[in-house]
């Protein structure tokens, strides 16, 4: 069976403090970045909803330009019908006969009116979504040109830091190896629950380093000793001392 070391409590504090340091850094690079992350993916969203808009109203404006030619088929088919029973009035033998054909010319003429009736409002339709078209396009065009504005910085601010995020990320993920599994998920934990990211914190000036709350001579010996792992009554972050956190040091 193979023999798993045993660390000291001041190892790993050691491990917790050079891994605090690391991922801190890593925050540093984080915040150059700022909101631009979040923003181009919240512009990219939007853009992608404005497209489906467009596309949506195109749609639209195609369904009323079909109507539209429908319509003009109608009033074509409807002009024929009437030039048909106009030749064949002359032809009638009786006055039932002549009124049936007058009735249907009537009718095709009332078929005529209400088509053009049908296109000229179809053809107002088609002007007002041509102008909630343009506006949409031109709001695509705008956020689009934000979002490459804000794409270009965030690109410079990767390009600029990348080498050094990606050695602190290696290192993480190193020192994660040699960081007791039960203090690492405390460690975790207590990181996600700030906005800093700080867990492990240094005692200066007979105070917490992360909360100020103060920290009585008697738990500032106990720290020093190394004996236990130690942690702040107010804020539940890990302390140590301010020698030992100043002995690790990150390159």
């Amino acid at each position: 069976m193979a023999n798993i070391k045993e660390f000291s409590v001041e190892e790993k504090l050691t491990s917790l403090v050079t891994l605090q340091k690391i991922e801190s850094k890593m925050d540093e690079i984080r915040i150059l970045k700022g909101e631009l992350p979040m923003e181009v993916a919240d512009l990219e969203d939007e853009i992608q909803g404005l497209n489906a808009r467009q596309m949506r109203i195109e749609e639209e404006i195609n369904g009323v330009t079909d109507f539209i030619t429908q319509r003009k088929t109608a009033i074509k088919e409807a002009e024929e019908l009437v030039k048909k029973y106009e030749k064949q009035s002359s032809n009638v033998k009786n006055n039932r006969e002549f009124e049936a054909i007058n009735k249907e010319i009537e009718m095709q003429q009332l078929e005529v009116k209400l088509a053009e009736k049908h296109i000229k409002d179809a053809t107002e339709e088609i002007s007002e979504k041509a102008v909630l078209l343009e506006k949409a396009k031109k709001n695509i065009a705008v956020k689009e040109g934000v979002l490459s504005t804000k794409k270009g910085e965030l690109e410079k601010i990767i390009a600029a830091n990348e080498k050094e995020e990606k050695h602190f990320a290696a290192q993480a993920e190193e020192a994660k190896q040699h960081v007791d599994p039960r203090l690492l998920v405390s460690y975790e934990k207590i990181r996600k629950s700030y906005r800093n990211g700080l867990a492990v914190v240094p005692v200066e000036r007979d105070a917490c380093g992360g909360c100020f709350y103060y920290i009585p001579p008697q738990k500032q010996s106990e720290i020093k000793q190394h004996k236990k792992v130690m942690i702040c009554e107010n804020c539940g972050r890990i302390l140590v001392d301010e020698d030992l956190h100043n002995a690790v040091e990150i390159a």
